[in-house]
């Protein structure tokens, strides 16, 4: 521990008095030299001990949470919730529910932000039989949900509706959800920059998907699926990304998908699309488990793939157009 620095001059004289030096009442006096000396190191101390208190604040991460709370309309603080008012909505703890239905949270207007600031969004209490979901927009447009850390949902967030869009899934962390990490459509969507881990074993829904595009529209770019797993006994898929068209063009790249296991004569793809319209599928690097397909498309044709790297799935790529650049390693 840093010792305190005395008081006054004379407590100091009175110190080195003690310790042998010369009496300041009987001898002569200290150099001025001396006394300059120790505040010069009295005031170095202190301009060193703000400098280490600011930087513990700045690097404490409630500290760093707190930064962002200026631009909450409001709090979510219990669940489940619904907000019906546009804005940013925050969290400032952790908040989990044993509900085995329904939503924790429902997003029931337009532009509305759901900023977690990485506090936890739990449903693991209600188990793998939960038909919950985290967060549910039906309908909506312009909808983010970003820093959230979301688990042990049958869905984690869950946007639906043709006839929205303009929805941001970025920045979040989806681990041990049941059925589907993000299903998320409309037009101008997109699922960018989120963790996905350990997606699938529901005993209520036999397949699982990290991200799924249920209507068409959504951009799919640069998250990491690390397990993808379906329940046992009912032949589930294993899907990392599925796409549906929906007469919408999308581009899924950029992504990094591997540990993907279906159950019995189940499939398993690490990209799937189906039906119609158009897909750039680029630069993604998939790794499977010796089974299924890399990428797979429904119309051959229709999409390009290119520079994507696809290692140890049974097919590299499936009824898609080869546009080159694509590193394929058969099964081992």
């Amino acid at each position: 521990m840093a010792r305190t620095a005395p008081a006054s001059a004379l407590a100091y004289l009175a110190r080195f008095s003690r310790k042998g030096g010369v009496n300041y009442r009987s001898g002569p006096p200290i150099p001025i030299s001396i006394h300059c000396r120790h505040q010069r190191r009295t005031t170095m101390h202190r301009f060193a001990f703000v400098i280490l208190l600011l930087a513990t604040l700045l690097t404490t991460p409630h500290a760093r949470a707190a930064e962002s709370y200026d631009s909450c309309k409001g709090f979510i603080d219990s669940l489940p919730a619904t907000i019906n008012a546009q804005g940013t909505w925050c969290l400032r703890k952790d908040l989990s529910t044993a509900m085995a239905s329904g939503n924790a949270i429902t997003v029931a207007t337009n532009n509305v932000t759901i900023d977690c600031n990485d506090f936890k969004l739990g449903g693991l209490a209600a188990g793998l039989g939960s038909e919950a979901t985290g967060i549910y927009a039906s309908g909506r447009s312009n909808v983010t949900v970003r820093n959230c850390n979301i688990r042990g949902f049958w869905i984690g967030v869950y946007m639906l509706g043709i006839n929205s869009g303009g929805h941001r899934v970025e920045s979040n962390r989806f681990d041990g959800n049941n059925f589907i990490g993000a299903a998320v459509s409309g037009r101008g969507s997109v699922v960018r920059d989120n963790q996905f881990t350990d997606t699938g074993g529901s005993t209520v829904s036999p397949n699982a998907w990290a991200i799924f595009d249920q209507d068409g529209g959504t951009d799919i770019l640069n998250n990491v699926i690390d397990g993808v797993a379906a329940a046992a006994g009912n032949n589930g898929w294993a899907v990392g990304i599925q796409s549906n068209a929906g007469g919408l063009p999308v581009t899924i790249s950029g992504n990094r998908i591997r540990n993907l296991v279906a159950d019995g004569t189940g499939q398993t793809y690490g990209i799937r699309r189906s039906s119609g319209s158009f897909a750039v599928i680029a630069r993604n690097e998939l790794i499977g488990a010796a089974a299924g397909a890399g990428i797979q498309c429904n119309q051959s044709g229709i999409d390009s793939v290119k520079d994507n790297v696809i290692l140890n799935f049974a097919t590299g790529i499936q009824s898609c157009a080869n546009d080159g650049g694509n590193v394929i390693r058969s099964a081992l």
